[in-house]
């Protein structure tokens, strides 16, 4: 039995600010999340790739208003710091 995965508790330590923006990221990184695990079948982050990220940044939101990709990139920040990986992004 598998239990899904809690993205609110994953980044639970590198949230912070107000909470519009805690909530902003949380409903960004479940998006994220969601995306990567129908395409990739990751069921977690921790099973992600650098590659992951760049098909999710590239692929669904390549045709998004530069305002949404710069708020997904934060989102993406959080998510790679809390995954202590070296991976930069770039819009």
């Amino acid at each position: 039995m598998n239990k899904p995965f809690d993205m609110e508790l994953f980044l639970a330590g590198v949230l912070t600010g107000p909470y519009a923006t805690r909530q902003r990221h949380l409903r960004q990184a479940k998006a994220i999340h969601a995306a990567i695990a129908e395409r990739w079948h990751q069921e977690t982050p921790w099973a992600w790739h650098r590659k992951h990220v760049i098909w999710f940044l590239e692929e669904r939101l390549g045709q998004r208003k530069e305002p949404t990709r710069y708020y997904y990139l934060l989102t993406v920040r959080l998510l790679v710091r809390r995954l202590e990986k070296s991976w930069v992004f770039k819009l």
